[in-house]
C-alpha cells in the first residue's frame, strides 16, 4: 500500500512539474466510465435472480453477460459526448448518468 501512494504521490508530483492538468476522476463513475453501466445490469439480473448457490450465481453472470448486446455498448459509447457535456456542466460532479 505504502508503494502504491508513494507512485501516486510521484506521479501527481510529475503532471504537476510539467504542467499537465489532470481532472479529478472519482473511480467507478458511472458517469464517465460506461462499463460501470454493464455491471450494473448484471448486478440487477444477479439481485432478481437471487441465485442459491455459486454455480447458480456463475450461471446469472455468464447468462446476463452473454446477453449484452452490441447495440447496447453502441449506445453507451454513443452517449459520451453527452456524458463529458454534462459533467463539465456539472463541475465535474455526478450526472443523471
Amino acid at each position: 500500500m505504502i508503494c502504491m501512494l508513494l507512485r501516486l504521490k510521484r506521479a501527481k508530483s510529475w503532471f504537476q512539474t510539467n504542467k499537465i492538468n489532470v481532472m479529478e476522476w472519482p473511480a467507478q463513475s458511472p458517469d464517465l466510465n460506461p462499463i460501470e453501466n454493464l455491471w450494473g445490469d448484471i448486478k440487477n439480473a444477479v439481485s432478481e435472480a437471487k441465485p442459491r448457490n455459486v454455480n447458480e450465481l456463475w450461471n446469472v453472470v455468464k447468462e446476463s453477460w452473454s446477453g449484452i448486446t452490441a447495440e447496447r455498448c453502441h449506445k453507451l459509447v454513443d452517449s459520451m459526448p453527452h456524458r463529458c457535456q454534462a459533467v463539465l456542466k456539472n463541475c465535474g460532479h455526478t450526472t443523471k448518468y
